[in-house]
């Protein structure tokens, strides 16, 4: 289901002959899921959940400014293997976000989430939102700005400016591919290294290793190249996941409603595609006019959460019903398993 903004639009899939355009992928490159399958059933959990809540706000860094402090033994590896990249795509991230590696294993604030959640057999999986960060913001938006200024150059008139591109074959376009990928690279190790962290703090809580059942990380905002029809295309996804046959993907509803883990069902007129998750039917503005902290309360009754106003435009009114959604891509993915979440992590 689309969302409505200037620009490329938020749920949807852009193909391109020879040229790719950024604000196509959006400002977080690479956002997107990640969810584990634990071995634990619900009977088997303690009944304190805040205690749990609690030591996953303090391992994982939450708000749009809030980065780690150090780098952690996990998070060393990772950034090691990112600086590599960086070498081999000529280029440095230090340039865009000089503290790059204090946000790997950070969450980030809007509809970015930590959920504790369980499935249709009472099955409990852990689940989270995050892209790029700051880092990869900075990316998309010199890129961005970039095809828009060759855009002027070359007299290219263009109904909004955020459909500027950039054209294979020049430095311009080859300097953004390298950089896009790597932001990709950076957002799906963000994301694995939150998650370990969030496995570290349920194990603790539990008393037992958690044993892995499934794993599941997949971009929504993201570009790569594709064959459609005959033709060699760059897809990009904006708002969209993956949904080639038998790839697995995950949809999430909003704060306080269903999420999905679902399968490709490969689906050629929709590229391979399937929607990301709800549209908001409500901007944040309007939310925050429209709705009162009790309201917030009565939709999360059963969850536990930080109790606070800050998360109003967050709150499941705001949204699209993910059932619609789920309705609507039927010929897209098939579901596989049902979420609903026990905890919810968010930040401000």
């Amino acid at each position: 289901m689309r969302t409505w903004v200037m620009g490329a639009t938020v749920g949807s899939v852009i193909p391109t002959l020879g040229a790719i355009i950024p604000a196509a992928v959006g400002v977080d490159i690479g956002c997107g899921m990640i969810a584990v399958k634990t071995q634990f059933q619900a009977s088997e959990l303690p009944e304190d959940q805040k205690i749990l809540r609690e030591q996953i706000e303090r391992a994982v860094p939450l708000s749009a400014g809030s980065y780690n402090r150090k780098v952690v033994a996990t998070a060393a590896r990772r950034i090691e293997s990112l600086k590599e990249l960086a070498a081999k795509a000529d280029f440095d991230p230090g340039s865009y976000a000089g503290n790059w590696e204090l946000q790997l294993g950070t969450l980030g604030s809007g509809n970015h989430f930590i959920e504790v959640s369980l499935d249709e057999d009472d099955g409990v999986w852990l689940f989270l939102h995050s892209g790029s960060r700051g880092v990869g913001n900075r990316i998309a938006q010199k890129h961005i700005k970039e095809a828009q200024r060759l855009a002027k150059q070359y007299w290219i008139e263009l109904p909004d400016p955020d459909l500027a591109y950039l054209v294979e074959g020049t430095l311009e376009f080859a300097a953004y591919i390298r950089q896009l990928k790597w932001a990709q690279q950076f957002a799906l190790l963000n994301r694995e290294e939150m998650m370990d962290r969030v496995i570290r703090q349920f194990s603790d809580w539990v008393g037992a290793a958690v044993i892995e059942q499934d794993r599941i990380n997949c971009h929504h905002n993201f570009t790569e190249k594709e064959t459609y029809f005959g033709k060699s295309v760059w897809l990009s996804r904006k708002g969209a996941i993956k949904a080639s046959p038998g790839t697995p993907g995950l949809i999430p509803g909003s704060m306080g409603t269903a999420s999905y883990v679902v399968v490709g069902k490969g689906n050629a007129m929709g590229m391979d595609s399937s929607p990301h998750g709800a549209a908001r039917e409500y901007s944040r503005s309007r939310t925050r006019k429209s709705f009162t902290h009790d309201q917030l309360r009565a939709a999360m009754v059963g969850i536990e959460y930080r109790d606070t106003d800050a998360f109003i435009d967050e709150i499941p009114q705001a949204y699209k019903p993910i059932d619609t959604v789920m309705a609507d891509a039927t010929d897209l993915v098939e579901i596989k398993h049902t979420l609903r979440q026990i905890i919810n992590v968010k930040g401000d």
